[in-house]
């Protein structure tokens, strides 16, 4: 079945389903996930497997699984797409991930409303937030994680084995993740950020709290950011 877009689509909502709901699973209170004290690695590996199976999900409908605006904007940006399937593909792309945020928000109902606020509650368990704030900082360290996520995937050779790419991905994005991952919570794409930002704004989540939307311009330019980047070093060879 060919439909790219549509691909984009429920590939970016089976990525951020299964991202927010690791979010989620760690966070909040009487999940068994929180009673046996789940950490970092869970993180980790959960969001790793979770563009895995996006990938795949997308590549069934024939779209190449960029999942990610950065990518698809830089990509572009470097003649490595077209410029005439960039807003259908970011708009497939952030309309995925906030049916995804929006799924996992159903599926954890009873566990939020069990956490307070100051108990977990946060727009933490959805999206991402700085260890310590400092946005100048904060943005340095998207652009640093997502450069070094696509510079990679770049590199991949173009005769490497099309069935496994997604695996490579997820493994990829775990290193991106121990390597540079707890300064911002690596967002490396606007859409999974965003989508499930304003998925818990939007639900009336028990308890919940702010949507902190003064941080969020930083999880979607910093990706781009570095995107571009390492599309323009990787057309220099």
């Amino acid at each position: 079945m060919e439909n790219p877009i549509l691909g984009e689509f429920i590939g970016t909502a089976v990525l951020t389903f299964f991202g927010t709901g690791v979010g989620c699973s760690i966070n909040l209170k009487k999940t068994l996930a929180k009673a046996v004290g789940s950490n970092w690695v869970v993180v980790a590996f959960g969001w790793g497997v979770a563009v895995m199976l996006g990938v795949y999900t997308a590549e069934f409908f024939g779209a190449p699984g960029h999942l990610n605006p950065a990518l698809t904007i830089a990509f572009a940006l470097g003649g490595l797409f077209e410029w005439g399937d960039v807003a259908p593909y970011v708009i497939a792309q952030l309309a995925g991930a906030l049916l995804g945020a929006i799924i996992t928000s159903i599926h954890y109902w009873p566990h939020f409303r069990e956490t307070k606020q100051d108990e977990g509650n946060t727009v933490g368990v959805f999206a991402t937030g700085p260890a310590i704030e400092d946005k100048t900082f904060n943005l340095i360290s998207e652009v640093i994680a997502t450069f070094a996520f696509t510079f990679t995937l770049l590199f991949l050779p173009v005769d490497f084995a099309p069935a496994l790419k997604p695996l490579v991905l997820a493994f990829l994005l775990v290193a991106i993740s121990f390597s540079f991952g707890s300064t911002t919570g690596y967002a490396i794409n606007p859409a999974r950020d965003l989508g499930p930002r304003l998925a818990y704004t939007l639900m009336p989540i028990p308890n919940k709290g702010k949507g902190n939307w003064s941080y969020a311009w930083v999880p979607t330019i910093g990706p781009i950011i570095g995107a571009i980047i390492a599309v323009i070093i990787f057309n220099l060879f």
